[in-house]
């Protein structure tokens, strides 16, 4: 996204009513974060060939994302040429100051 990106007007979507008074302009829209997650799955298994796929997930913030790109793995990996392991592991962070 570039600097000078003015964004999406909020009143194109669904914003939850607790967001509305905090939310100005939506930058990325759900649905483009959507293709861009399923390309990077396919990026992933391309570049993993017959590897296995060990997937760490970090816990509190990377949850979603990380249920959704595995989603798109394992989509592929079932309807695709080659089918490859994938060990799923979860961490938790603290940070230190």
């Amino acid at each position: 996204i570039r600097d000078e990106e003015s964004g999406y007007n909020k009143n194109l979507f669904c914003i939850p009513k607790h967001y509305e008074d905090d939310l100005e302009r939506v930058f990325i829209p759900h649905g483009l974060i959507l293709d861009r997650t399923e390309r990077l799955a396919r990026d992933i298994m391309q570049d993993m060939g017959s590897h296995d796929i060990v997937a760490l997930c970090v816990l509190k913030g990377g949850y979603k994302f990380f249920t959704d790109l595995l989603d798109h793995i394992k989509a592929l990996n079932q309807n695709g040429d080659k089918s490859v392991p994938i060990t799923v592991d979860f961490v938790r962070i603290k940070s230190c100051c």
